[in-house]
């Protein structure tokens, strides 16, 4: 199916006229809802002008409900219930974005890492080969080191634990036992 002037144009009117994409859709025929929609949106049509006048149709339905309703005395009209109040609600810890080449804050985390671990890594850190992104393998170490948005940024590159991304003193640092962490929470 392709889109002709003249199913452009039609497409133009009933859209302007109010009338769904589904409605318009079955008028046009062979094209989709969806595709209605697509074509809307490349014509720049999405703004839809509302009137304030009710449509025949409407006004039609309006006599028949008045005519099946019996009269009655006009009562004071019921004021409107308030309408629900939404709450936003914002998590305790928010994350700061921090630009690049700022130092970043203390992590907690490295305050509950033991203080071996830590030994362990500053001494397998003096020997690590320090070596760019574009010279990381699977056999290598991914556990960055420094900023990356600095030139003095680099990966670990020593051999890694089997089945692990990281060297053996990063995956002491990087993957704590289930216990020591459920410690943590309490």
């Amino acid at each position: 199916m392709s889109w002709t002037d003249e199913r452009v144009e039609v497409l133009k009117k009933m859209w302007g006229e109010g009338q769904s994409a589904s409605v318009i859709a079955k008028e046009l025929g062979g094209v989709t809802r969806n595709a209605v929609i697509g074509k809307v949106h490349r014509l720049g049509l999405s703004n839809r002008v509302t009137s304030t006048t009710a449509k025949p149709a409407t006004k039609e339905k309006a006599k028949t409900q008045a005519k099946a309703k019996p009269a009655t005395p006009a009562a004071a009209p019921k004021p409107a219930a308030p309408a629900p109040k939404t709450m936003r609600v914002t998590p305790p810890a928010v994350r700061k974005i921090i630009p690049a080449g700022q130092p970043l804050p203390p992590q907690p985390s490295a305050n509950e890492i033991s203080p071996e671990a830590l030994a362990k890594v500053s001494e397998v850190e003096k020997t690590a080969k320090k070596i760019s992104l574009m010279e990381l393998t699977e056999k290598t170490c991914k556990w960055p080191v420094g900023d990356p948005a600095t030139d003095d940024f680099w990966f670990c590159g020593l051999a890694v634990k089997a089945g692990k991304p990281y060297c053996e003193a990063h995956v002491g640092v990087a993957f704590q036992p289930m216990s020591s962490r459920r410690d943590r929470r309490r």
